[in-house]
């Protein structure tokens, strides 16, 4: 069987032919914003920013920060079963999809039971990630330029910005006990700026 993991835009736009969704995580990784993206959310002129995973240690190790257990970093996210019949149209999709610096990799997919033990969700799902050495990968940047970067982007998916207020609204709704404190604070830092701009007098 054919499951794809969404971390992204596939939370709220699932691919193609899923006749299945699970919610679940991966281990060992963190979502971030480290990828630029010229196809999507932004343009040659102006790259925009968009999620990418990345292995928590390589991560840590490039933005300076403590070392910690690696079983403190999980990405929560929705994996989906496509269509027997359609896999490989949705793998050569996806393929054309996260051309710019992605490349695919097999992860086992955990989730909660009900009285909260871990459990295999999925034995094995393909996770789209970001490589370190990909040109697309600009690594860690300072929240408030990270997130005035979201707000002048737009391509031709549209405004970056409203590519963070999706990601983070969806993995709200999905997992109101979840506190990623990433992906909130960088969309707290985003509205802010918006409001500043605003009371601005013209």
């Amino acid at each position: 069987m054919y499951w794809v993991f969404g971390y992204g835009s596939l939370i709220w736009k699932p691919p193609p032919h899923a006749v299945e969704r699970r919610e679940g995580y991966v281990k060992g990784v963190v979502r971030r914003f480290a990828q630029s993206s010229i196809d999507h959310r932004g343009v040659p002129e102006r790259p925009g920013r968009v999620v990418t995973v990345i292995e928590a240690q390589d991560w840590h190790r490039l933005a300076g920060d403590p070392i910690k257990e690696a079983s403190d970093d999980y990405v929560w996210g929705v994996v989906y079963r496509i269509d027997s019949e359609r896999e490989d149209e949705v793998r050569r999709y996806l393929e054309i999809r996260e051309q710019n610096g992605y490349t695919s990799h097999d992860v086992p997919v955990y989730t909660l039971s009900s009285n909260g033990d871990e459990e295999i969700a999925v034995p094995k799902a393909v996770i789209w990630i970001g490589r370190l050495d990909n040109p697309a990968f600009v690594g860690p940047e300072p929240m408030e330029q990270l997130a005035r970067r979201i707000l002048s982007c737009q391509g031709p998916s549209g405004p970056n910005r409203d590519y963070l207020y999706h990601l983070a609204a969806s993995v709200r709704e999905l997992y109101p006990h979840l506190k990623d404190d990433y992906l909130f604070e960088l969309e707290a830092i985003c509205k802010q700026i918006e409001q500043e701009e605003r009371d601005v007098p013209r």
